[in-house]
């Protein structure tokens, strides 16, 4: 709900009637106030609004993998900001905006900023409205963002619908973009101060999932906490033992040293991460439930010097993938590839080594390895939210830019590095029904085999190389480059 009609102009927006010191920001658990933050708690993500034909018609679009129709992408200036501009940026978001303040003086600066001709600030714009709930200051800057953009932006989603045109015209941050950005997240939740920190992450990308960090100690697994909670060293029985598991749920195999171990989505659905010991070796499990991606990393065998990282959920999203990190250094992990970009861990040059991570169902997994373990039923903590089927259904709800249009955006691909660096999608569906008709699948030294149901990427000797199953546009955005298997549906 907006406090103004989107068509009212900057100007009656100066003379709403906000005066110096009456508007404040509070983080989340305070008192609330007349400009509220959302509420960084487990579940209480941005507040849902209503789907409009306009929004289901365009995601629609999304999933049969066309792609969609960002108009021409403005000219930028890559040069210092104006003057007027620089100055505007600094009483908005200034220190005023770090005390949780919103005056009538840092609305006058937001209009000075909208009706400038650099896009760039439209950047700030959207992280703050990510973060507010209050009508009043959303107004202001749904209002500044249609002066900036100057596209008809959809007004159901408008943060989502302006990073994606954002992230699509690869428009470039304002200057001092990463402080001003850990200025506005902390406000909400302080502890993501030392995330935010320069390295090889595209800070523009980044935006909030709606929850808080992680950072409870290692092996706290049944701490409470308001977060999304990772499973450390989880308990474990054997199959037989498991009678909670439908033979249909779906589970995600991961083979070390001989063991083998399945971990239910049920419960990776509700932990996202697990860090784990599998046949002799440390492991950090991430799942990212709007990717549909479940992964596995070797943590030990770690260079002289660094601990074994311990893996958590941020609380934070880069284009609809988790950002994970290390609890002991607090550096950023790529979810996707497996590198420190933040960070001592960064300084490192840290690159952790993939385990197969195998997508089945639980009969398939546990037929053809009957002597598997599987992760007990209380850490799904009595939820079973399914979100690939429900919350997820109509395509990423968070923003993601432009698509690869080779597949539909939600299309299961097994996604997998070779040797010589070169990243391949294999179509699920049409690498299964190959493999029953006896035919080889095969990219480069890798080959595709059946293993308890699911998809096992092998080199030329038949030993695992890590692959993972994921959505399609989360691979290929991340590996923008990659090759298709089949290269034609």
């Amino acid at each position: 709900m907006r406090a103004f009609p989107i068509f009212i102009s900057l100007a009656i927006l100066a003379t709403a009637g906000i005066s110096s010191g009456q508007v404040s920001v509070q983080a989340a658990g305070e008192e609330p106030a007349n400009v509220e933050l959302a509420d960084a708690s487990e579940g209480k993500a941005q507040k849902p609004s209503l789907i409009s034909d306009k929004t289901a018609r365009a995601r629609d679009a999304l999933k049969h993998g066309q792609r969609r129709d960002f108009g021409p992408k403005p000219t930028v200036s890559e040069g210092p900001l104006p003057p007027e501009i620089v100055d505007a940026l600094n009483v908005a978001f200034g220190e005023e905006l770090r005390k949780g303040n919103w005056s009538r003086e840092q609305t006058r600066a937001l209009i000075t900023i909208a009706r400038g001709e650099d896009l760039r600030p439209a950047w700030l714009i959207a992280d703050l409205l990510r973060v507010t709930y209050d009508p009043t200051l959303a107004a202001l800057l749904s209002t500044a963002a249609h002066s900036l953009i100057k596209v008809d932006l959809n007004e159901d989603h408008l943060w989502r619908d302006m990073n994606d045109h954002l992230i699509a015209w690869d428009v470039p941050a304002p200057p001092d973009y990463l402080r001003i950005k850990s200025d506005i997240y902390t406000l909400i939740v302080p502890e993501w101060e030392n995330l935010f920190a320069e390295g090889s992450i595209d800070w523009r990308h980044v935006s909030w999932g709606g929850v808080r960090i992680d950072d409870r100690l290692f092996d706290k697994t049944d701490e409470p906490c308001n977060c999304i909670p990772a499973a450390d060293n989880p308990p474990v029985t054997d199959a037989a033992s498991a009678t909670w598991l439908d033979d249909d749920e779906i589970v995600f195999g991961i083979s070390v040293g001989g063991e083998h171990r399945a971990y239910p989505r049920p419960i990776m659905e509700v932990r996202e991460m697990v860090n784990d010991t599998l046949g002799g070796r440390h492991l950090g499990i991430p799942y990212c439930t709007l990717c549909a991606s479940a992964q596995a990393y070797f943590t030990d065998r770690m260079p002289p010097g660094v601990q074994r990282p311990v893996l958590r959920t941020s609380g934070l999203l880069i284009r609809s993938n988790k950002v994970m990190y290390d609890l002991n250094s607090f550096s950023i992990f790529d979810t996707f590839r497996g590198n420190a970009v933040t960070g001592p861990l960064a300084e490192r040059k840290i690159q952790l080594e993939q385990a197969g991570v195998v997508t089945t169902r639980w009969a398939d997994w546990k037929k053809a390895h009957p002597d598997t373990t599987v992760l007990v039923e209380r850490l799904a903590l009595g939820r079973n939210p399914d979100f690939r089927n429900g919350r997820d259904a109509n395509g990423p709800i968070f923003p993601i830019g432009d698509v690869d249009p080779r597949l539909p955006i939600q299309e299961d691909i097994v996604g997998v590095v070779t040797a010589a660096g070169n990243p391949i999608a294999f179509h699920v569906k049409s690498a299964e029904d190959a493999i029953r008709r006896g035919e080889s699948v095969t990219f480069e030294e890798v080959r595709l085999i059946m293993d308890g149901g699911g998809l096992r990427a092998v080199n030329a000797e038949g030993q695992d190389i890590g692959a993972h199953q994921a959505f399609w546009f989360a691979w290929s955005q991340f590996y923008p480059k990659t090759a298709l298997w089949p290269q034609t549906l």
